[in-house]
């Protein structure tokens, strides 16, 4: 009598001590798929350039972007009243500027042109480099990002911001700024666009951009992964968000698929198909 109680005893403890291990094996499984949950790659529509075909139009935004990161120009027109429904959708806003030119359509030109290259960019109509940082263009640059925020922007976007760190661009078009200096302009502007409460997305490289919340590459059909693949790693491995905007491409998926053998499944992916001629979106 006295060994079967002793057995109904001991059969409840290792019955009780097995759901305590299942609850603490439950609440584990449930900490790390919340975690997984707030870092995952997420789509991507690009309203800010072309490159060979058409932007996402912001009327297929507000309709077809959900939890995506947008990338807009914030002083194009009718952008500004579309702003509140695009976010309506839960999607990071992000505004497109350009940090190492001057566009000789921005209204803020006037002022930049004293801090610019005489010679226009050959690449690009209408662009200048910057040839001076340490003279007044910060706040020219400031400004914008001063009108960025009260729009309701989530990101901003700094291209052009590795435009002093070649040889050969700082030979053809006689830019003065130094790469020390160049670093430390695009530090600066970061840091202000996160005393203004929003993210900074690098482009194309991250050195010594390590206070950016982000990177965006651009990959053409003829030069792939032709950057630092231990940059854009090390932005994954710190759970930012890290994003490639392939060109020009007749197979997209598979273009996906090479990428996220590269590095893994939380890359954010768009491409521009050659067949539709359009944006294909990714991580919906």
């Amino acid at each position: 009598m006295k060994n079967s109680i002793l057995l109904i005893i001991l059969l409840n403890f290792i019955a009780c001590n097995n759901q305590d291990d299942s609850i603490i094996t439950e609440d584990v499984t449930e900490d790390l798929s919340e975690e997984n949950e707030n870092f995952n790659a997420i789509p991507v529509f690009n309203h800010a350039y072309i490159e060979n075909f058409e932007v996402d139009q912001l009327a297929y935004i507000a309709l077809n972007a959900t939890n995506a990161y947008v990338l807009v120009d914030p002083f194009e027109d009718d952008v500004a009243e579309s702003i509140a429904e695009i976010k309506a959708n839960e999607n990071q806003l992000a505004a497109y500027i350009s940090i190492g030119t001057g566009e000789d359509w921005r209204d803020d030109f006037n002022e930049l042109q004293p801090f610019l290259t005489t010679e226009q960019w050959a690449e690009w109509s209408g662009e200048y480099f910057v040839n001076t940082t340490t003279t007044g263009i910060i706040d020219v640059m400031k400004a914008r990002i001063d009108k960025i925020a009260d729009l309701g922007f989530d990101w901003v976007e700094f291209d052009n911001m590795d435009w002093a760190l070649y040889d050969e661009t700082r030979e053809t078009y006689s830019i003065e700024v130094s790469k020390e200096e160049a670093i430390t302009y695009y530090q600066e502007l970061c840091n202000y666009v996160h005393e203004k409460g929003m993210k900074c997305m690098a482009k194309n490289f991250v050195e010594n951009a390590e206070d950016f919340d982000g990177v965006t590459y651009e990959s053409y059909n003829d030069d792939k992964n032709w950057w630092d693949t231990s940059g854009a790693q090390s932005f994954l491995d710190d759970e930012k968000l890290v994003i490639i905007i392939h060109y020009n491409e007749s197979n997209c998926d598979q273009v996906y698929k090479d990428y996220q053998a590269i590095y893994n499944e939380d890359l954010s992916f768009i491409c521009e198909d050659t067949t539709t001629k359009k944006y294909l979106h990714y991580n919906e």
